[in-house]
């Protein structure tokens, strides 16, 4: 008996595809309207911390702009609950700036939402937060958790802290291969306080791991240079902190110019 009333009520294929189509451009009319309220928001944030470089950070000025902020983040989240990067925002609204109604329980639960989703941005924030803002719980566990996360999703930031943690071995053992590698990934994407740290590594001769030599061997096959000089891999570190606008790459690069020339005239 129940077997039947299923098959009288069950989908025809030619239903089931249209019903599929109907389901998938649903979702799609709300992401693209979540995506909508989201770029407000930004904009919103970004006009925010340009009159914060010019005024108080609770001027009465900033309050429309948060207010804008907040109500396009929360619509963005009403369009698409599932947006993890609009919960990310919204956290951040309460957490860090003076938005009218703000609160940090409801920031803090809205970020570990977001970092629970798989938002990358948010799993780095709350593992930093863990880790140097939590000083009366015992959260270092949690910390690497999240930030470990994130840098499998190669987010600079994460990957930058986690090279300084396992480089000083901080609440951990301390793992250089670890830590160069995380160096690595985080200069290879443009990261500034990276490629300085690496590239002094680099001049002092540490020893990289096989895990990196083959991300140089795959490099050089390309350009048709097989020697991997320390000399020349410093530089290119330096180089690229250089060009993000770090002062101490400017520096290294004229001090690695300077002994280059006094090597010459010997």
């Amino acid at each position: 008996m129940l077997g039947s009333l299923f098959a009288k009520t069950s989908l025809k294929p030619s239903a089931l595809h249209l019903f599929q189509f109907n389901l998938q451009r649903g979702l799609h009319s709300r992401n693209k309207k979540a995506a909508e309220f989201l770029a407000q928001g930004f904009s919103a944030i970004k006009e925010v911390d340009r009159v914060m470089d010019k005024s108080e950070p609770n001027s009465r000025l900033l309050i429309p702009l948060l207010r804008k902020a907040k109500e396009n983040f929360e619509l963005a989240l009403e369009a698409d609950n599932s947006n993890a990067h609009a919960r990310y925002w919204l956290s951040k609204l309460h957490l860090k700036y003076h938005v009218p109604g703000a609160c940090k329980a409801i920031g803090a639960a809205l970020l570990v939402e977001a970092a629970d989703m798989g938002d990358a941005e948010a799993q780095y924030e709350l593992g930093r937060r863990l880790r140097y803002e939590n000083e009366y719980v015992q959260s270092g566990q949690q910390a690497f958790y999240y930030l470990e996360k994130a840098a499998d999703q190669l987010h600079t930031g994460a990957l930058y802290l986690l090279a300084a943690i396992y480089l000083t071995g901080d609440g951990l053992k301390k793992d250089m291969a670890s830590a160069l590698w995380c160096f690595h990934k985080a200069s290879e994407r443009g990261h500034a306080g990276a490629a300085i740290v690496y590239g002094s590594l680099l001049l002092r001769g540490v020893q990289l791991p096989e895990s990196v030599t083959k991300l140089y061997k795959t490099a050089s096959k390309s350009s048709g240079s097989a020697v991997l000089d320390p000399v020349e891999m410093a530089k290119e570190q330096f180089q690229i902190a250089a060009k993000a606008g770090c002062e101490l790459g400017f520096k290294w690069l004229q001090r690695l110019e300077e002994e280059e020339k006094r090597l010459l005239t010997e």
